[in-house]
């Protein structure tokens, strides 16, 4: 890559002011990330896929709710996804210990009915 720069021309790169003067090969575009194997989870309920309906909303929100105010859980936790198609609640993400997955998999149990419960939660313990 050639980068023709004129007289009044200042680039800095890396730190070092650079003034007039054509630059040859200064930068390199890095590869694009592939995400394909991420985005295509598609027995997986995202946000988009919840129901509009008011019963469902009402149970999300009852749930959300539920699992916000335990303030002993992680900010794992508080962030798993809550999704209700017709009654039927998906959570999913990860949790930080097996003891907060039981404890969220509990309050939606309470709050829509244990039948009623799609559990993807999966558990990820802090980084060492």
């Amino acid at each position: 890559m050639k980068l023709a720069l004129s007289k009044n021309t200042r680039v800095l790169v890396l730190g070092v002011m650079i003034t007039g003067g054509p630059l040859i090969g200064f930068a390199q575009q890095a590869p694009a990330a592939d995400n394909t194997k991420a985005n295509t989870q598609a027995d997986q309920n995202t946000a988009d896929k919840q129901s509009n309906a008011a019963s469902d909303r009402a149970l999300t929100q009852q749930l959300r709710k539920a699992i916000i105010q335990d303030k002993s859980m992680s900010t794992y936790a508080h962030n798993v996804k809550v999704v209700t198609q017709n009654g039927q609640v998906t959570l999913s993400g990860p949790v930080r210990s097996d003891e907060e997955k039981q404890a969220i998999v509990a309050k939606a149990a309470e709050v829509a009915g244990q039948d009623r419960i799609v559990d993807q939660i999966s558990v990820a313990p802090p980084k060492r």
